[in-house]
């Protein structure tokens, strides 16, 4: 970096070593750089065990309930044969994390054979004490402590159910989507739990999946999530400049009205887009339908974003709004 007062002096005292110099201290950076992403990684990892190991233990095992993907089938088989629940999440997983080997990589096959390894430890070995037997509050909470250790570990770079790494393997063969073949797989999951157990436990059940899929959502996209609004107005111009005002970054597109009944029309006109948070949308539809009542607006949720300004900045508010 020639800004660097450090590289700055060691050009001065010896130019001949300092493009050397300049590459290793890059290269020093470069691995404190990845040993600290690779500890926040596992620490990550090590709450999400800890936590889906609670969520088991403290919840759900001492009330007979399942979760979908293998850890239900685990607990199903558990339940049914009386075999080790730590040896059956080991030997269920051991497929998909060949497959994941295969179609995602090494790195994340070794992490993951790690963590579901320390699960299986720590379901084995820690006395988790038994939090409450009423039966909503075991789905709800057992789903949510296990939900979260999954998305905790996913965040790490490990998986603690290998369902998904099927699903996407499955996604790029066929026609379903990752999240149609994990609805049919948990419904098969479901159906013989309420043929080998009851109904009224496959319904729980279902309830203890639901919280656990909604969890796992919000540990991995987190409360401010984002959504694309695109804007056509004859006052566009105000309210680009009001986007501006509050911070967001917008594109502007040059379109052409629709083919309705005076058909289409000759005239361009501007399509704004932006992107803001969930937390945030109301706020902004207020300042348009100020602007333009006739305003139409089309929203969509946007999964991930990268640069721009929608992370640096906070959305700001107007004077004299």
């Amino acid at each position: 970096m020639p800004g660097s007062p450090l590289l700055t002096n060691i050009m001065r005292n010896d130019p001949g070593r300092s493009l050397e110099s300049v590459r290793r201290i890059r290269a020093a950076r470069a691995r404190r750089k990845r040993f600290r992403a690779g500890a926040i990684d596992a620490f990550q990892v090590a709450i999400g065990v800890l936590s889906a190991g609670f969520g088991l233990k403290g919840f759900l095992l001492h009330n007979g309930f399942i979760d979908g993907g293998v850890t239900g089938i685990s607990l199903l088989t558990e339940h049914v044969t009386g075999l080790s629940l730590s040896l059956l999440i080991v030997a269920l997983n051991i497929p998909f994390i060949i497959l994941a080997w295969r179609q995602i990589g090494g790195v994340f096959s070794v992490r993951s054979i790690i963590a579901i390894t320390l699960l299986a430890v720590l379901l084995a070995l820690v006395p988790f004490p038994a939090i409450t037997n009423d039966k909503i509050l075991v789905a709800v909470f057992g789903g949510f402590f296990l939900g979260a250790g999954i998305g905790m570990s996913i965040r790490g770079g490990a998986v603690l159910d290998g369902t998904e790494v099927l699903a996407i393997y499955l996604n790029r063969r066929s026609n379903l989507s990752v999240g149609d073949f994990i609805l049919v797989f948990n419904i098969c999951i479901f159906a013989v739990a309420a043929w080998l157990l009851s109904v009224e436990t496959a319904l729980y059940s279902v309830l203890t999946y639901l919280a656990a899929s909604k969890t796992i959502d919000f540990v991995l996209e987190g409360i401010d999530e984002f959504t694309g609004v695109t804007i056509i107005s004859v006052r566009s111009r105000q309210i680009s400049e009001m986007i501006t005002e509050l911070g967001r970054g917008l594109t502007i597109y040059q379109g052409k009205r629709g083919v309705g009944k005076s058909g289409e029309q000759a005239n361009t006109t501007d399509i704004i887009f932006t992107v803001v948070s969930r937390l945030e949308l109301n706020q902004l539809k207020t300042k348009v339908s100020e602007i333009d009542r006739n305003a139409f607006i089309v929203m969509h949720p946007v999964k991930e974003t990268h640069g721009g300004m929608v992370k640096k900045k906070p959305l700001k508010k107007i004077k004299g709004a």
